[in-house]
């Protein structure tokens, strides 16, 4: 083997004389392993890492059938899924070609009802073409819509001049439901000169009376009308106003109680309703003779005394209103009695809103309120009314606190220079006290003022009442009434004690 020597720089040198063939491969492989030890940029040596990949490990011929019967079912689902988007689809297509096929018939059958209308040479298919107008105008807007639009108002206003009862009332119906609920229509109806043609209808042929089914349809068709505003002038002009009150009037007064009957008086009450929110139209309402005596004697009926106070409350809105109501006798004593035999909170409230836009415009209506009696009857809705109606009676009672407040400053400042002595002090002091004997009630009486007295007596009327109200109220005795100590506190109450 070759010798190893070190030289002087301390390296180690092979000594190529002895074995040269074997120190020469001795060097070769220490070159390599110095030049691959300079490629890996370290000291160390290289370290390969071996992956093995995984080894592939054959199914056996249940997990294969598993695997194919999972695809062929998810196959199956995404099959189905499809087929049934395809079948929603195509019922869905079928229902648009049918829903499109029934409305081509629906216009078609609409084309040919407008046809029968306008075929003036036979009577017979005009009537039967009135017929349907009404039939499939009667619950269908787009119908009603279609109609119209197709020229059907003007034949059946044309068919109002038929001498033929049956015509007129097939086409005052026909009308009737095509307004329903469409503006467009009864301003179309309106301006096509409908409202005289139907006040001509109600003129008295030559038996004296108009026929009752003929005026029922028109004061429906006026009530339909005049929920339009655009409509309210021309209606209210046109004289429709004299044939609803007379209508109205013939309707309750008549011995005949049936439910059209019935209807009809309704009717006229809301249209004359609808027509007096347009304070132009309430001077010809008023004008009428015994109109509003007629409202105001009306009022006892319970069926119809809530619609009666909204024509009133609109009616009192103007000056001539307001006069109208006031001249008619004992009309606040009337208003006054709605307020204590009605339980109804919207008679309350609109009886009391009258009341107060009276007392709010007139001197005059405040004293006669007050003479009325209304003050007790006032301060027991103040208590027992409803929200509205609470509100509206202390307006009022604060209106008349007022106004009384003002006249007895008046009438104490004109007795200043009279009454110099002043009352003795023992009859202020049993007044004070409460004294229930009437020969000192009597004197003290006479030391007041009338002012003092009418407000006395006022108070002890008001709350006397409000108490057999209260007790009635309660389902107390009928005889019961306040105790001695009661009254002994009231004959000392004064206005400033009570809200009025």
């Amino acid at each position: 083997m070759g010798k190893f020597q070190r030289n002087t720089m301390g390296s180690v040198v092979i000594d190529r004389q002895h074995d040269g063939g074997w120190n020469f491969k001795l060097w070769s492989v220490c070159r390599r392993k110095i030049i691959d030890t300079m490629r890996c940029g370290g000291g160390g040596y290289r370290h390969t890492v071996h992956v093995h990949s995984p080894v592939a490990v054959k199914p056996n011929k249940e997990e294969t059938n598993k695997i194919e019967c999972r695809s062929d079912l998810i196959k199956s689902v995404k099959r189905s899924e499809k087929l049934s988007e395809l079948l929603k689809m195509s019922e869905m297509l079928e229902e648009e070609e049918e829903d499109v096929k029934k409305k081509v018939e629906v216009l078609e059958e609409l084309k040919q009802v407008v046809k029968q209308l306008q075929n003036n040479d036979d009577d017979d298919d005009v009537l039967n073409g009135a017929k349907d107008v009404r039939r499939l105008a009667k619950d269908d807007s787009d119908a009603r819509t279609t109609l119209a639009l197709l020229g059907a108002i003007p034949p059946l206003i044309s068919l109002l001049d038929a001498g033929d009862l049956d015509a007129q009332i097939a086409a005052l119906y026909a009308l009737l439901n095509l307004a329903i609920g469409n503006d467009a229509n009864k301003a179309a109806i309106v301006k096509a000169g409908a409202v005289h043609k139907m006040l001509d209808l109600t003129k008295a042929p030559n038996d004296g009376t108009p026929n009752a089914d003929v005026c029922s349809a028109i004061v429906a068709n006026f009530l339909g009308l005049t929920a339009l505003d655009s409509n309210k002038p021309i209606i209210g002009s046109s004289g429709a106003v004299s044939f609803l009150v007379k209508t109205l009037k013939s309707s309750i007064e008549g011995e005949v109680n049936s439910k059209v009957n019935s209807q009809v008086i309704q009717d006229c009450l809301r249209a004359l309703y609808n027509l007096s929110i347009l304070p132009s139209n309430v001077l010809p309402m008023i004008e009428i003779d015994d109109f509003v005596p007629f409202l105001m004697t009306t009022l006892g009926d319970m069926e119809v005394s809530d619609r009666i106070l909204s024509i009133l409350s609109n009616l009192v809105s103007t000056p001539e209103g307001r006069k109208a109501v006031s001249s008619v006798q004992d009309s606040f004593q009337i208003l006054v009695d709605v307020l204590s035999w009605t339980d109804s909170p919207n008679c309350q409230e609109k009886a009391t809103y009258i009341l107060m836009v009276m007392a709010h415009k007139s001197y005059r209506d405040r004293q006669v309120m007050i003479e009325s009696g209304v003050t007790s009857t006032l301060l027991e809705l103040t208590l027992l009314g409803s929200t509205l109606a609470q509100k509206r009676a202390s307006r009022i009672l604060e209106i008349l606190r007022i106004d009384k407040g003002k006249q007895v400053s008046e009438t104490f400042v004109g007795s200043i220079g009279a009454n110099v002595s002043a009352p003795q002090c023992g009859s202020v002091d049993s007044r004070l006290m409460g004294s229930t004997d009437p020969s000192k009630d009597s004197e003290d009486d006479m030391m007041m003022s009338d002012e003092s007295i009418a407000v006395k007596h006022l108070v002890q009327q008001s709350l006397h009442s409000n108490m057999r109200r209260m007790a009635k109220r309660a389902n107390l005795p009928q005889d019961f009434v306040p105790s001695q100590h009661f009254r002994s506190l009231t004959s000392i109450s004064t206005s400033k004690s009570l809200p009025f």
